[in-house]
């Protein structure tokens, strides 16, 4: 399928699916995201412009003929208050019938839950970061 990443709160930069990525013609990603870990605490302007600029990339990738949107992320990005899930919905109720739309990251809203299709909730029950394991070549990256 010709597919349409959106990168959410992230810069593209040491992200180990991109380079997979990269190497499939029919996939194009763009990352819109600081160069810094983004938390409720941190956010600034700057990290809201950008959530608008994937969201406005999420719209003109609509018109284009593509398969699948996969909007990755963008459940934090309403969580951390970047984006409003109205933003979200909307762009849910203009998408053309063809077009599948993956919206992933945590905390999706009631509304965005039951605007959705499918949903389906991954959460790890326990991880070695946990145990202060920093992220390892080959697994986590």
């Amino acid at each position: 399928m010709k597919t349409v990443i959106i990168q959410f709160m992230k810069n593209g930069h040491n992200c180990g699916e991109l380079k997979t990525l990269a190497k499939i013609p029919q996939i194009s990603v763009y990352s819109y995201g600081n160069n810094y870990m983004l938390y409720h605490q941190n956010v600034c302007i700057k990290d809201v412009l950008l959530a608008k600029g994937a969201l406005e990339k999420a719209r003109e990738s609509m018109q284009e003929d593509i398969d699948m949107l996969i909007l990755d992320e963008i459940n934090n990005a309403v969580d951390y208050g970047l984006l409003q899930e109205n933003e979200v919905l909307e762009l849910f109720r203009d998408k053309p019938a063809h077009l599948e739309i993956i919206a992933t990251g945590r905390n999706a809203s009631d509304a965005i839950i039951a605007a959705a299709d499918l949903v389906t909730e991954m959460r790890d029950l326990k991880h070695p970061y946990q145990r202060g394991i920093k992220a390892r070549k080959g697994i986590e990256y």
